[in-house]
């Protein structure tokens, strides 16, 4: 049983087994004009809206959580056939690690399973038989290092986010694509749920089931669009880069302190080092309790502390943020830091970070107004190419590589000299081949006055 609504007759006809569904229809509707090479007609289905879709075609299916049950997946999986759609569902918010609590996967012959890797944290098994296969994801980066976490690295994948900015479409989340593509709507009001909790309710249960419904159709058509417009290889060099890159770990900032929100208000190295003091005491207890660190001491509570520095508990418990009773009972931590802050030494205060790289934008025209111009220049060509192939910017290339190429260029600019420069700030090579001419003329530079 399922606590969601009964499917629609409509969309529940649609929905059997792993048969296709019937055509769609063009609509009329369009997101961009198809002659300027953005996407094509919207398609819906053969009533002109979409068709809600509330439960999988073969119903909610429960957790798989033994190693008998996990080895029943693997052999459905090895007979199954064509790509694997993927996704995974972590607890961003509530826990203080990053990882999975709940991992879907569906492919043809095989149907949809749902993973919980609390029972089930070694997957290895599984990545063995799916491996070979072209893994669907959508927002791949999101998922890669949690799924590298349980054994489960993709040699081949789709990236249904990443090709939908790529064909130009606007909005590209899941739901949105679903809809304007397969002519299917999906809801996404337990996309901020705590999925570290159990049990899970069965309508969560559905909703992550659905994730991966029609991830494949949906992939197959955005790699029809790509193809039309001419980018299914820009799209394979990005898939690549996501499959070589995209399960390592986020780098770890330095001083990630200084990212509490609202730190701009606080005035002075002491103050900043009771930031500082406060930020890692929170975090050590966040670690501890695998919690969100918003979840111990919200960020404006560490900022007001810092401001007032209050030296006893009844003063502290006065302030903005710390009137809960999980952060009352922490009060003497909280005065320890500030008082280990105050005694520190005036060498041992915060001072501003050495920045690697270029300085802000806003600061090139007053340390180096030739480099401003040259940065002008250049974002010209990125966002006017950009335009011209119907790509948001940052996905023709990185911002910070465009400023690095024009804080500092190659000695001698020509193309070749650019287009090394590019590939070893990590821009593929479709993205040299668009911009690298032009590149090279706004880094040159326009022709003295009078030539």
């Amino acid at each position: 049983m399922t606590d969601e609504p009964p499917l629609p007759r409509r969309a529940a006809a649609h929905r059997t087994g792993d048969t296709p569904h019937p055509p769609l229809i063009r609509s009329g509707d369009t997101d961009v004009d198809p002659a300027a090479g953005g996407p094509a007609t919207t398609l819906r289905d053969a009533e002109g809206s979409p068709a809600p879709l509330t439960a999988p075609g073969e119903g909610t299916p429960k957790p798989v959580t033994t190693p008998a049950e996990l080895a029943g997946v693997v052999a459905r999986f090895a007979q199954g056939t064509g790509p694997v759609a993927l996704d995974a569902e972590r607890a961003s918010g509530y826990r203080y690690s990053q990882r999975a609590y709940l991992v879907q996967l569906r492919r043809a012959g095989a149907g949809t399973v749902l993973i919980d890797p609390l029972a089930l944290p070694e997957l290895t098994s599984l990545d063995e038989v799916i491996g070979e296969a072209e893994w669907v994801l959508h927002a791949a980066s999101q998922d890669l290092p949690c799924l590298a976490e349980l054994g489960l690295r993709p040699r081949r994948l789709f990236d249904t986010e990443l090709a939908a900015r790529l064909a130009g479409f606007e909005r590209v989340g899941l739901a949105a694509l679903t809809e304007n593509l397969l002519g299917f709507s999906l809801e996404k009001h337990h996309s901020a749920a705590d999925w570290s909790s159990r049990p899970l309710p069965e309508s969560w249960l559905t909703y992550a089931a659905l994730d991966v419904e029609l991830l494949v159709e949906l992939r197959d058509a955005l790699d029809a669009e790509l193809t039309r417009q001419g980018k299914a290889e820009w799209a394979a060099e990005e898939f690549a880069a996501l499959v070589r890159n995209g399960a390592r770990p986020p780098r770890v900032r330095a001083d990630p302190w200084r990212r509490t929100s609202g730190i701009h208000r606080v005035r002075g190295a002491r103050a900043q080092a009771r930031v500082r003091s406060l930020w890692y005491a929170r975090d050590q207890i966040a670690a501890r309790r695998d919690a969100a660190p918003g979840r111990v001491l919200p960020d404006s509570a560490i900022v007001a502390a810092a401001e007032l520095d209050p030296r006893d508990e009844k003063t502290l418990l006065t302030l903005p943020g710390f009137g809960g009773r999980s952060v009352r009972r922490l009060a003497r931590t909280w005065l320890a830091a500030l008082d280990d802050a105050r005694e520190l030494p005036a060498e041992a205060l915060p001072v501003a970070p050495t920045v690697e790289g270029p300085p802000p934008p806003h600061r090139w025209a007053e340390r180096d107004p030739v480099a401003a111009a040259r940065l002008a220049r250049c974002r010209e060509v990125v966002v006017g190419t950009a335009g011209a192939h119907t790509l948001p910017p940052e996905n023709l290339i990185a911002p910070d590589s465009i400023r690095r190429l024009a804080w500092v260029p190659p000695e001698e600019i020509t193309e070749d000299a650019v287009a090394e420069t590019l590939r070893g700030l990590g821009a593929r090579e479709w993205q040299i081949a668009l911009l690298q001419p032009d590149l090279t003329r706004a880094l040159v530079g326009p022709p003295p006055a009078g030539t």
